[in-house]
């Protein structure tokens, strides 16, 4: 779908003379958040993995290794959870706990 302001309006190649009698539901079949997950998905996520693995290696390199292990399942855990929540998969996966349980 294509809007311009100059000269005509066009929506889909069609030039429309008057795009408000339309109404909003024409211009706002484009929109959603799928652009704005990809980019957190493809960009943040990484670095803050990223910044996790430096802090993780500057208390290992300190000889707290007790912490590293503890920090590390916890972090373990953290992934696993968003790896849950980006996959779209939490419905499945609570049911196969489910039935881990009732059998």
């Amino acid at each position: 779908m294509t809007v311009t302001t100059l000269g005509a309006q066009v929506v889909g190649a069609v030039p429309i003379p008057d795009l408000h009698a339309y109404g909003s539901a024409v211009v706002a079949q484009g929109l959603g958040t799928n652009g704005l997950q990809g980019w957190i998905r493809d960009n943040i996520v990484p670095l803050i993995l990223l910044g996790i693995a430096v802090i993780m290696l500057w208390i290992g390199g300190r000889g707290d290794n007790a912490g590293v292990a503890r920090r590390g399942v916890g972090l373990l855990v953290g992934l696993v959870a968003l790896g849950i929540a980006v996959s779209g998969q939490g419905p499945a996966v609570g049911q196969f706990l489910a039935q881990l349980i009732t059998g």
